[in-house]
């Protein structure tokens, strides 16, 4: 296998999902109507509710829900069951999934005020589903906030270029917006000043220009503590080298806490601003940032095979089992972990919490739903698949953020950039990707909390006191140690997530009198996927962590896989509720859809 083989097959999965499925679905189940009036142009408020250009918001949407989860994922699942699988996945996901969820859950807030998830749940299910599904989403952020919390911190921290690419990035996104919502300047000056700005600083990476920010700043923050830990966080997923026993002490070092708290900044201003002043013009240079990556590295992987044969060829195994090797008594059969793992890029339950609350409320045509949901889909797929030839063309070793710079850089190697240049790139486009869409995760933590508490707490309307209880508690879970096992609970979560948003999806086309199966057949496999996908998740910490940290006296590793397992637990309570109430909905709105409740009775 080589990586032109790998696009040819990608460039095939998108022009078929999307001109002859997702169109046809726009076209005759959705019926997509442009006069009808949107959310965005009937409430427009200037901070939520605000009428977006098409390719602006296609952009701010795709940043908006590609994050660490298509690479990171792409690169795990090929690691444990080879490359073939993931594949698989990923194209027949993307086509009959992914897209889906993503389209419908914009569809579906435009057609009900812009209101979200949670809401629309409480109207079309029952008021009792909607609670239940705010407390899921809240803990799903925690997750995801953690997770990629983690993330950023570290490469922020180990590689010194970065820290003012991201500086650079929303300097340039604030002056975005005044330009073009203040000083009515066209898209493309916009586009062109901001992001060339933002590409010549993100190239100047591997200098010592751009390094001297970051390595300044490490040095000072460590030299506080003279150089010593500022916190030691046992890690039993592990092995000692010396004692050949499962368990490592992991170091944490105050720049990378420094480096936690400048992310908290950067997203603060993302979680309170309007949305037209930060969050989405970051987005939108964002984007630009990762399509340049994805481009010019999917053309690298295809030119390779003839101007670089040794940057093609695959040296990962194309199928490794249908159960992947796992240590301590954990178990990780393909089915379901495997379609937990390669999450965004196939289906994501964040694309349809973002989609509802944020780009429905930016949507200015009904038209305009499919070219921005559906198409940013189908973008995220091919990043999803660089990653995976990223992990495929990769000798051994290194983690998945610089297994990804690593082999995207050997790919812009092709055009005769350097190597060096390749991979910084390649790791600023990692870090973007992240950050960007965790400042949305605030956002959207607060916009939780206010739904959820601001009756009962009105405190929890206060946008700053709401965004600071959500970034204190991401803190918490990411010094406590506990971020070790986030990644595969985020995963199982994260789909679950989509299942649930797709039952809404569904319930919702029953009550209007459409035809449910293009979103009804992917609900049931994703629930019961990831129900599964949940309970191995829960089970595995049981197995490798907390029974093993009992015996051995392991401490906060012990507090942190009790949580998880806790957490795993209560998704899972929370699902079955959900999907109770989900099917008695479901089955009352097929007997008599709204449309026929609300039409006069028939004259005698």
């Amino acid at each position: 296998m080589n990586t032109l083989i790998a696009v040819i097959i990608g460039a095939i999965t998108v022009y078929l999902g999307y001109n002859h499925y997702a169109r046809r679905i726009d076209r005759d189940v959705i019926e997509a109507d442009p006069k009808k009036v949107t959310p965005a142009r009937m409430y427009m408020d200037g901070v939520d509710f605000v009428p977006t250009n098409r390719n602006v918001l296609y952009g701010y949407h795709f940043k908006s829900i590609a994050a660490a989860g298509p690479i990171v994922g792409a690169i795990t699942a090929g690691l444990l069951w080879g490359w073939l699988p993931s594949i698989l996945w990923l194209a027949l996901g993307v086509v009959f999934l992914g897209w889906a969820s993503d389209y419908s859950a914009i569809m579906v807030s435009v057609r009900n005020d812009g209101n979200s998830i949670s809401a629309i749940a409480h109207n079309l299910i029952a008021p009792r589903t909607r609670t239940i599904l705010l407390i899921f989403i809240f803990f799903y952020l925690l997750l995801v906030a953690g997770a990629f919390g983690n993330l950023i911190a570290s490469v922020l921290n180990t590689t010194p270029g970065i820290p003012l690419v991201i500086i650079v990035m929303a300097v340039m996104g604030m002056l975005g917006g005044q330009m073009l919502y203040r000083w009515r300047m066209d898209v493309v000056t916009m586009t062109i000043i901001t992001v060339g700005v933002t590409l010549i600083v993100t190239l100047l990476g591997p200098t010592a220009a751009a390094q001297w920010l970051g390595k300044a700043v490490n040095a000072a923050t460590n030299a506080i503590s003279g150089g010593q830990p500022a916190l030691v966080v046992f890690d039993p997923t592990q092995m000692n080298p010396q004692t050949q026993t499962p368990g490592v002490n992991v170091p944490i070092m105050p720049s990378y806490i420094f480096w936690v708290l400048f992310m908290f900044a950067f997203c603060y201003l993302g979680a309170i601003l309007p949305i037209w002043r930060y969050a989405q013009p970051i987005n939108y240079i964002g984007f630009w940032l990762t399509a340049l990556t994805i481009v010019l590295g999917g053309i690298g992987a295809a030119l390779a095979i003839v101007l670089k044969p040794e940057v093609a060829m695959f040296k990962l195994e194309a199928f490794k089992g249908f159960m992947a090797p796992a240590g301590g008594g954990a178990i990780q059969p393909l089915w379901p972990m495997l379609f937990v793992t390669i999450a965004c890029g196939a289906i994501s339950g964040w694309h349809a919490l973002i989609g509802s609350v944020g780009t429905a409320r930016q949507i200015e045509n009904e038209t305009d739903v499919l070219p921005v949901g559906g198409r940013a889909m189908f973008s995220e797929f091919t990043l999803g698949l660089l990653s995976l030839l990223a992990v495929s063309v990769a000798a051994a070793g290194a983690t998945a953020p610089a297994k990804f710079a690593n082999g995207v850089g050997g790919f812009l190697s092709v055009f005769g950039l350097p190597q060096a240049y390749g991979t910084s790139l390649a790791f600023a486009a990692f870090v973007v990707i992240v950050i960007t869409v965790v400042q949305l995760v605030f956002r959207l933590m607060r916009v939780t909390l206010a739904e959820g508490l601001g009756d009962r707490w009105p405190i929890m309307r206060n946008m700053h006191v709401a965004t600071l209880i959500g970034m204190l508690l991401t803190l918490l879970l990411v010094l406590s140690g506990t971020w070790v096992y986030l990644w595969q609970l985020f995963g199982a979560a994260n789909q679950l997530m989509a299942a649930l948003s797709l039952l809404i999806v569904t319930v919702w086309l029953a009550a209007t009198g459409r035809n449910v199966l293009y979103a009804g057949l992917p609900f049931l496999f994703m629930y019961v996927t990831t129900l599964a996908a949940t309970l191995v998740t829960a089970y595995n910490l049981w197995a490798t962590v907390f029974l093993p940290g009992l015996r051995n006296g392991w401490g906060i590793a012990i507090v942190g896989a009790g949580a998880m397992i806790i957490v795993a637990l209560l998704l899972v309570v929370a699902a079955l509720y959900i999907g109770y109430d989900g099917w008695v909905a479901y089955q009352r709105h097929r007997q008599r859809p709204m449309e026929a409740r609300a039409a006069p009775a028939p004259s005698s």
